[in-house]
């Protein structure tokens, strides 16, 4: 079994690139092994999140501290 922390930087940057392109009021950033999605609307960051489920990317996705 192989255990993963973090994503990759080609992953992180696809990710990134794939949020631009939906043209929401987020902000996204590589910090390290992980990436960052920030926004003034919860509503956004769900639309975000549920992008990233619809996508198969090969490796599962946590989503960490949403709150207001």
């Amino acid at each position: 079994m192989k255990i993963q922390q973090g994503i990759e930087s080609e992953i992180a940057r696809k990710i990134v690139k794939m949020v631009k392109e939906t043209k929401m009021k987020v902000q996204t950033a590589i910090q390290g092994d992980k990436l960052r999605v920030t926004g003034k609307k919860r509503d956004d960051l769900q639309n975000v999140i549920a992008l990233l489920k619809d996508v198969n990317l090969g490796i599962p996705l946590q989503y960490n501290n949403f709150r207001d």
